[in-house]
Formats: C-alpha cells, sequence, structure tokens
C-alpha cells in the first residue's frame, strides 16, 4: 500500500471537518476540490485493494458499487443545493456514465489491447449477459420516461418511478446472482498469453485496512461535494456552459481511477476483467444509482426528469448497437476500438455544442 493511499483519505476528513458548513471561496475553493479529487481516487484504490482480495468476479462487483456510491453521493449533494436544473442532473450524470463506459473506456480498453495483442478475446456469455441486462434496464430508466403520458415532460408519475426502481433492482440483482453464483465461470478472464495469474493477493490485515480507509474516502466525497457546490454552480454559469456538463464532470470524475484500473488489465491481455468492470459499472451506475435517488425523490417530494431527449437517445441506441455487435463475435482488434473512441468524442462534442 503506497504511503499517499493512507494519508489522502485522512486529509480529505480533515478538509471536510474544517469547511463544513462554510461557502469556501478563492483558494480554499481550490482546496476542497483537491481534497475531492483525491478522496475518489483514493477511494477506488482502496476498492481495488479489497476486490483483489476477494477475487473475480466479486472484486469487479466490489468496485462497482463503491462506484455507485460515490456517484450517488455527489448527485445526491448537488441536488440538495437546489438551482437550475438539478432536477435532470441524475440523468445526465447516469447518462453521462453509460457512454463514458461503453465508448470511451471499452474503446480505450480494446485499442490499448490491440496495439500490443492484436486480436483480443473474451467470453461471449458473460458480456452479452451484461449488455442485454444493461440495454433493458437503461431504457427502462432513460428512455421511457420521454414517450409515457400519465404525467407532463420526460417524468415518471410516483408509481411508474416506483416500478422502474424496482424493476432495475431485480435486473440487476438477479445480474449479480448469475455473475459471482449460478454462472460465475462466464465472467472469468481468458487465460492471458504469456501471464499465467495476477499478483499474490494483499494480506487480511491489509484489505481490512483498505476497507477502512474506504469507508473515510466516502464520506468525505460526499462531503466534499455538498460543501464545492455552490462553486461549480457558479463555475458553470460564468462560462455559459450547458448544464448537462456538470453530469459529464461528475461522471468523468468518478469513473477516472477505474477507467485506469480497466486499461491496465487491458495492456496485460485480461479484456474480460475489463469488460467486467466497464459493463459492470454502467449496469451498477444505472441499476443502483436511479432506485436510490427516486427514492430520494419520493421522500423529498422534488422533481426528477429522467427522460432523454432525441439526441441523446439516439446516441444510446448507436451505442447500445456498436457494442452488441463488437461483443457478439467474442473477439476484438484495433478497428472496434476506433469505432467506440469516435463514439465517445461525439458525445463529448454534442454535450458541450448539442
Amino acid at each position: 500500500m503506497m504511503r499517499w493511499t493512507l494519508i489522502v483519505p485522512i486529509v480529505a476528513f480533515l478538509v471536510l471537518v474544517l469547511t463544513w458548513g462554510r461557502s469556501p471561496g478563492g483558494l480554499l475553493v481550490a482546496v476542497v476540490a483537491l481534497a475531492l479529487i483525491g478522496a475518489v481516487i483514493a477511494a477506488v484504490h482502496h476498492a481495488e485493494i479489497v476486490a483483489h482480495r476477494v477475487g473475480e468476479p466479486f472484486g469487479t462487483l466490489i468496485l462497482a458499487i463503491a462506484v455507485t456510491v460515490i456517484e450517488v453521493g455527489l448527485i445526491v449533494m448537488l441536488m440538495s443545493a437546489g438551482g437550475e436544473g438539478s432536477e435532470s442532473l441524475a440523468r445526465d450524470t447516469v447518462f453521462s456514465a453509460f457512454m463514458i463506459v461503453c465508448n470511451g473506456v471499452m474503446g480505450l480498453c480494446l485499442l490499448v489491447g490491440a496495439l500490443k495483442h492484436r486480436v483480443l478475446e473474451f467470453r461471449v456469455e458473460g458480456v452479452t449477459a451484461a449488455l442485454a441486462t444493461l440495454s433493458a434496464v437503461a431504457t427502462l430508466a432513460l428512455v421511457l420516461p420521454s414517450f409515457t403520458v400519465t404525467t407532463s415532460g420526460p417524468t415518471y408519475s410516483t408509481a411508474q418511478l416506483a416500478f422502474a426502481g424496482v424493476a432495475s433492482l431485480i435486473l440487476y440483482g438477479v445480474f449479480v446472482f448469475m455473475q459471482t453464483v449460478r454462472h460465475r465461470d462466464y465472467f472469468l478472464p481468458v487465460q492471458a498469453r504469456g501471464e499465467d495469474d495476477h499478483a499474490d493477493p494483499p494480506p487480511a490485515r491489509t484489505a481490512l485496512i483498505s476497507l477502512g480507509l474506504l469507508v473515510f474516502c466516502l464520506v468525505a466525497v460526499v462531503g466534499l461535494a455538498k460543501t464545492a457546490s455552490p462553486a461549480i454552480e457558479a463555475s458553470i454559469a460564468a462560462v455559459g456552459a450547458p448544464r448537462t456538463t456538470v453530469g459529464v464532470a461528475i461522471a468523468m470524475l468518478v469513473l477516472l481511477p477505474e477507467t485506469a484500473a480497466a486499461v491496465r488489465a487491458a495492456a496485460r491481455d485480461r479484456v474480460q476483467n475489463s469488460f467486467n468492470l466497464a459493463l459492470g459499472s454502467a449496469l451498477a451506475s444505472i441499476g443502483l444509482t436511479i432506485p436510490t435517488i427516486a427514492v430520494v425523490s419520493i421522500i423529498t417530494g422534488s422533481s426528477l426528469a429522467l427522460g432523454l431527449g432525441p439526441l441523446q437517445i439516439v446516441l444510446l441506441a448507436l451505442t447500445v448497437v456498436v457494442t452488441t455487435l463488437t461483443v457478439a463475435p467474442g473477439r476484438a482488434t484495433l478497428m472496434q476500438g476506433t469505432v467506440h473512441l469516435v463514439l465517445f468524442g461525439a458525445f463529448l462534442f454534442l454535450a458541450v455544442s448539442p
């Protein structure tokens, strides 16, 4: 365990204590932002240590849940700050996570892996099951609200929101059962060429320390997000960027460390691990984040806009089709990675200039 991973959680927690209830400005905002970024990176690092200890495929599940907790905390804290467009923040963040994972992360993994190993192999059974579940949950959470007529606008009624949340949890729960119990072998990596196994797992004591520091980091992330939310809102308004860029920024911040882990796995010719991380994170992001935000919305009575616009629906549908064609053969090359990265570039460009 590297020294910075021990220091950052403690420093982030101290910054949270010293700034809680205040409205930071100037240099203090920069300190809070750095502490927030450091806490996110450290949280995913410690989640990786715990995941390595428990092994695959439970490891990628722990990483996905840790990232989702961070994402939910950031969304809830920023939504609680109110302001224009806060009702669509959950939708923008979840959709951004979907596009970043399925195009940015997967594309980068395929590009890096194919440049080094030419042809990448993975288990079709596990990847297609994850993609089918992800497509169903994304449609329920992000597409159907734009077409329902019980309420006006891209929203669900309370009953519809409850149904979508329960359905998402059921789909995610069955997928996790299949991934970890019933068909665990579908998600184990194909043996990498020239590599027998991973490094030895960390000792139990190290994993327990990381588990405790992970909790520290998660608390710090949620608290620092609430402290920094007014400054974030002011910055977006000052530069005149679309409100959707807040969701993009949150998703990119949360997924940055996990992206690095997925790319490292692809470079070792373990693209199955990369896909477990990528698709598992996207599925957890929708299957866990949306129900959680729905409960918060119902309890607080706040408005929640979930339905995507026509542009976003086209991008989502195109991503699902391309990803299906990518994973169906069980083998991928440089071409598939390039296609996904071009789609990711289109998503980023249209997010800034719709």
